[in-house]
């Protein structure tokens, strides 16, 4: 590691699926009112909030009913105020867009390397940005389709693909909505099932095109939760070789129960809200400072406190995925740090104990934090990918399709 970079000091930092989603009420066990009644008082007021949402479309129609038309100065405004929030998420998309096409994918020398980026249409018919990464000659072995984490983009794996493509791996990544270079504001997620659908024809179309190469999905953190809700459709599942997923994000819990309590209402009236008290500041991601630095100056890198919809979107997925960890069929590697205090590596272990699949693989990185692919030791990690899907097209015998990697 270079002693320069070893030498900056870094802030202790955090993105993604953190168990401290919304530490707002951190401290309320020390306030006047008690656990119990304040529960009691939140819920009683989330109750109210809910049918009060019941009723608006309701008292709208009587209201729309009985008021005079609006103004046309009142009705004027609105439209300027609603045209100026799209002209400036699609300037702040633009501009994303233009730095994601100047991420560097290959470096000076990488002739047996090809590398291209385009858009993909999702579901929604948004625009999301898209990069790849293939070899100049031989045989294709296989593809895998990178899913980033929460807050990040594709164009952090470059280093990845490269490797992987040394052994004629080769590799797609795809930003989300509101990530990257893709379409939609910053850091905000209005469903992660539209990511998860957007995965699934991401994949599709890829296959397409590369009739008869084997694939696999890989997903990191936030990532790995999509990856792995998208792979128990069976019309995936049939598409792929299996999946790899690095800290994934299954037992995410908000800091404080009542949190969970109220998300969902905050989610619907306000689900562009950011939460101050989820910040930047938080758990270290990786024990390379270096790796640490250069995410948190990266313009892509979404460092902004959490947006409501986006943070009730992970506890959704968290808590559909570990209700469902029994109908998980798909052969998959699930790899962890033992020190990850952004997601569970506990959640890990019970995803390979409880899942059916007949070809599963776990290894635990004793001591390794949770951006496993940007520790010091992020080649030998990329190796164990590499060598499972290896494993995967090659299968040595029965008995080695499951077990500690």
């Amino acid at each position: 590691m270079d002693a320069a970079a070893a030498a900056v000091p870094v802030e202790e930092l955090t993105s993604g699926a953190s168990g401290r989603i919304i530490p707002v009420f951190k401290n309320l066990r020390q306030s006047i009112l008690s656990y119990d009644s304040l529960r009691r008082s939140l819920l009683l007021i989330y109750s109210f909030f809910v049918w009060i949402l019941l009723l608006l479309p309701r008292l709208h129609r009587i209201s729309a009913a009985a008021s005079p038309p609006s103004s046309p100065r009142t009705a004027s405004s609105s439209v300027r105020r609603r045209k100026f929030g799209i002209r400036r998420d699609e300037e702040d998309t633009m501009r994303r867009r233009a730095l994601a096409e100047e991420v560097e994918m290959a470096t000076e020398g990488s002739s047996w390397c090809r590398w291209t980026t385009s858009l993909f249409f999702g579901v929604k018919r948004n625009a999301l940005f898209c990069r790849s990464w293939l070899p100049v000659s031989g045989e294709l072995r296989g593809i895998l389709i990178i899913i980033h984490g929460l807050n990040e983009h594709s164009g952090r794996y470059t280093n990845f693909a490269k490797q992987l493509v040394s052994y004629k791996f080769g590799a797609y990544a795809m930003d989300w909505i509101g990530h990257g270079g893709s379409d939609g504001l910053h850091g905000y997620v209005p469903s992660l099932d539209h990511v998860v659908d957007d995965t699934a024809a991401f994949l599709e179309k890829i296959k397409s095109e590369n009739p008869g190469v084997p694939c696999f999905l890989f997903g990191h953190s936030t990532g790995g939760a999509v990856v792995l809700k998208a792979a128990s459709y069976p019309h995936v599942q049939e598409m792929l070789e299996g999946v790899i997923l690095t800290s994934p994000a299954l037992r995410v819990k908000p800091a404080h129960p009542i949190v969970g309590a109220v998300a969902p209402i905050f989610s619907l009236v306000a689900p562009r809200f950011q939460f101050k008290g989820a910040n930047k500041r938080g758990i270290p991601v990786s024990r390379d400072p270096a790796a640490l630095l250069a995410k948190y100056s990266d313009p892509l890198v979404y460092t902004g406190p959490i947006r409501v919809r986006t943070g009730h979107e992970i506890l959704r997925i968290s808590s559909y995925l570990m209700h469902n960890f029994r109908s998980v069929t798909v052969p998959f590697f699930v790899l962890h740090g033992t020190a990850d205090r952004v997601t569970d590596p506990l959640a890990s272990q019970d995803l390979y104990n409880e899942a059916p699949s007949a070809f599963k693989n776990i290894k635990l990185y004793e001591g390794f934090l949770h951006d496993l692919l940007f520790e010091p030791e992020r080649e030998e990690i990329a190796q164990d990918i590499i060598d499972w899907m290896e494993s995967r097209l090659t299968p040595a015998c029965p008995e080695e399709a499951t077990g500690v990697w």
